[in-house]
This record gives C-alpha cells, sequence and structure tokens, in this order.
C-alpha cells in the first residue's frame, strides 16, 4: 500500500472523510433540492424574486451543532492520529508510566481553573483532563488490553449500579443513607471481583474490609481523609469536633516528647500521628485537607511575594534581611491582606 492510499485510509478511519466530506456532500445536495423548490415555486413571480429567495435561504442555513458524542469522537481519533506510525513523535513515545505525573497535574489545575471563576478556563482544564483519559484509553487499545467505549460502559454501568433508590427499587431517605448504601454496594462489589479473580484458591481466604478500594497511590493527607471517612460511615467517629482537637493537642505533646527525646524514628511517627489527626478535624469539619492546605500554600507564597516586595521597594533583598525585620514585614503585609 502507497504512503498516500495509506494516509487516505487513515483519514477515513478518523472519520475525516466521512464526517468532513459525507456531510459536506450532504449538505450540498439538501442545498440544491431547497434551491430547485424555491425556483420552481417562484418562477412564475420573475427571476428577481426566485433570487432574493435563494439568497435568503442560503443565508438562513447554519452548520448543525456537533453532540459531545460526536466531539468525543474526534477526539478520540485525533488522539489515536497523533499515537499512528506517521503521528506525532513525543505522543508515540509515552507510555502509561510516563503519563502519572501529567495526569496528577491537570487535576490540580482543573481545580484552580474552578477556584479562579474563569469558566472558559475551567473548561479548558477539564478538556486537558478529559485527553489524559483518552491517551490512555488509546495506549491500552494498541496494547490489546481494552478500548475507550469501555471505559465508558463501565463508569455508565457503575453509576446505575449504585444509585438503585434511582434507577431500582430501593429507597434512600437522604444523603447520608444513599453513602452508607453506596459503600455496601462497593463491599459486594469487591467480594464479587475477589472471588472472580480466584483470591480464595489454595484455601487462602482474603477478609474483605471497609477500607479496600482506597488507594495507596493518593496523596497522604487524601489518603487519610478517605480512610477515615469510611471508618466514619459505620460510626467509628468522634462525638464532637472537641474531641478532635483534643486528640491533635495530644498528638502535639507526644511530638514534643519524642524530639525532647531525641529520637528520629519517633520524631517520625508521632510527626505523622499529628498530621493524621489534623487530617480527621478537616474531614469531621467538612473540609477536604488537600484543598485548604492548597489554599494555605497560595496563602503564604502570596505574602511571601509581597515580603520581597516590600524589602525592594526600600532598597534591600529579602534574604539579606535580618529575622526581626522580616517579622516586621510579615505582619504588615497580614494587615493590608486583612484590609486593616
Amino acid at each position: 500500500m502507497s504512503k498516500f492510499v495509506g494516509h487516505r485510509r487513515v483519514e477515513r478511519l478518523l472519520g475525516w472523510d466521512f464526517v468532513g466530506m459525507v456531510m459536506a456532500t450532504r449538505k450540498n445536495k439538501v442545498q440544491k433540492t431547497k434551491s430547485k423548490a424555491l425556483k420552481a415555486k417562484t418562477r412564475g413571480a420573475g427571476g428577481l424574486d426566485a433570487k432574493r429567495h435563494d439568497a435568503v435561504g442560503r443565508k438562513s442555513a447554519k452548520p448543525a451543532a456537533l453532540s459531545a458524542g460526536e466531539w468525543f469522537e474526534k477526539l478520540a481519533a485525533v488522539q489515536a492520529r497523533l499515537r499512528a506510525p506517521d503521528g506525532c513523535p513525543w505522543d508515540r513515545e509515552q507510555t502509561h508510566a510516563s503519563l502519572r505525573t501529567y495526569l496528577i497535574e491537570e487535576a490540580y489545575e482543573v481545580l484552580e481553573a474552578m477556584e479562579s471563576g474563569d469558566d472558559a478556563k475551567f473548561a479548558e482544564e477539564m478538556g486537558d483532563l478529559l485527553l489524559q483519559i483518552v491517551f490512555h484509553s488509546e495506549i491500552a487499545r494498541e496494547e490489546g488490553r481494552f478500548v475507550v467505549s469501555d471505559v465508558i460502559r463501565e463508569v455508565h454501568d457503575k453509576m446505575v449500579r449504585r444509585h438503585p433508590h434511582v434507577f431500582g427499587e430501593k429507597r434512600a431517605k437522604d444523603s447520608a443513607e444513599v453513602l452508607k448504601n453506596w459503600e455496601q454496594i462497593k463491599k459486594e462489589e469487591r467480594i464479587a471481583a475477589g472471588k472472580k479473580a480466584g483470591e480464595e484458591s489454595k484455601g487462602e481466604k482474603k477478609t474483605a474490609s471497609l477500607l479496600d478500594g482506597v488507594s495507596k497511590a493518593l496523596p497522604a493527607a487524601l489518603e487519610g481523609f478517605q480512610l477515615t471517612r469510611r471508618a466514619a460511615r459505620i460510626g467509628f467517629d468522634w462525638d464532637s469536633v472537641e474531641g478532635v482537637i483534643d486528640k491533635v493537642k495530644e498528638e502535639t505533646g507526644e511530638l514534643r516528647e519524642a524530639v525532647g527525646a531525641k529520637d528520629a524514628e519517633l520524631v517520625e511517627e508521632e510527626m505523622g500521628d499529628l498530621l493524621f489527626a489534623a487530617v480527621n478535624v478537616a474531614r469531621f469539619l467538612h473540609v477536604d485537607p488537600e484543598i485548604a492546605l492548597k489554599k494555605a500554600n497560595a496563602k503564604f507564597s502570596a505574602r511571601f511575594r509581597q515580603m520581597e516586595k516590600l524589602a525592594a521597594e526600600r532598597g534591600k533583598t529579602l534574604a539579606d534581611v535580618p529575622r526581626e525585620e522580616m517579622e516586621g514585614f510579615w505582619e504588615e503585609v497580614k494587615k493590608v491582606a486583612s484590609g486593616e
């Protein structure tokens, strides 16, 4: 097969000829039919009226908007083209492993765009995140593992299955009952999946846990949030926020003791316990610790940059300013930020 013929075949497979040329041909046929009908209808009214009607018909014709499904197919086709033998060298080099960083980055950029209030940016970043799903699915297709339609079907079936109060006969009186049912359904799914995978072969029985499914690849704060949230859904939780805050105080005291003992391993352990307790406070107050910390990071970054600006305005470099003066800059920036 010649290279030219190969390219034309790829274009047809990607839908370019089918979507572009066929739709254009169909549109031309429709327009010609309409034009003939208008001319026949207005023939008795004179050539000028016929031309006027024909012009109006052409002016009002608008291209049909593509559906979400059609746009998705075009996006999948673009990614397949980029991964083709004569596609983009960078795209062809990527693997599931090499794309991990981009997947995480795109997720955080979606959050940043969401908080910015810029809808155009929000839509753009969600598109970038969607591309990661399409990219990974294309790699899997090439390896004969699954295709993107499998991805869509799985999540579609899952959402229907886990909402029996909407798509089935079951009823839920409030969101708390919905979440409880959701976790029970997930547990049943894990048990079924375990049996299918033969986890009970060789006489070894694996006990299912409510915490199964919490990914260890999550950022530590988010993992702690998910673990404590699942435990809380079955009643393993504090009675009030005061109890959780007291736990933070307790862990702070134990960290002080570890620091005093100059035991590096114990310091690390107690530091972890303190952070875990702080995550639990956030979860109890319905605050996502990861997002809260990201906002705190942004606030610190903005204030520190203002400190650098203040130092520069006074002919200094912040790194050369004494600690006491730095503290003064910090308090000054805080007052400006709070509107005092």
